[in-house]
């Protein structure tokens, strides 16, 4: 890829914001399993639900380190790995949710990968 010039920190930007992103899907799916019914007392249960607020601290503080991300690097570098991402939740929902890790994602995360590749080549 041709974006071996950037700083440490852009590359721990560039690989941990798609990283949080996905540990906040976890615990999006954590805390659909402790919701109640929807409705005035579940909504404001809901905001109050531990869970929703640490995935919302995470997407807030990966929003903040993506910002200063992309000051650094063109849009089309920096929002390609955000698909990552889509290679980031299937392990994580493995590791935490306990759900099949298969091959079928195993392939798409290796042509998302590879797609970056031929992106930032």
């Amino acid at each position: 890829m041709t974006t071996g010039g950037y700083s440490p920190a852009i590359w721990a930007g560039l690989l941990g914001t798609p990283l949080m992103i996905a540990a906040g899907q976890v615990l999006f799916k954590l805390t659909s399993g402790t919701t109640g019914e929807f409705g005035v007392k579940g909504l404001a249960a809901l905001m109050l639900n531990p869970l929703l607020l640490a995935a919302l601290a995470i997407y807030g503080a990966g929003t903040i380190i993506w910002i200063f991300v992309l000051k650094a690097v063109p849009l089309t570098i920096g929002y390609s790995f955000m698909a990552l991402t889509f290679c980031f939740v299937p392990v994580l929902a493995s590791v935490f949710l306990g759900e099949a890790l298969t091959l079928r994602y195993v392939l798409g995360a290796a042509l998302i990968i590879g797609g970056m590749f031929v992106i930032n080549g």
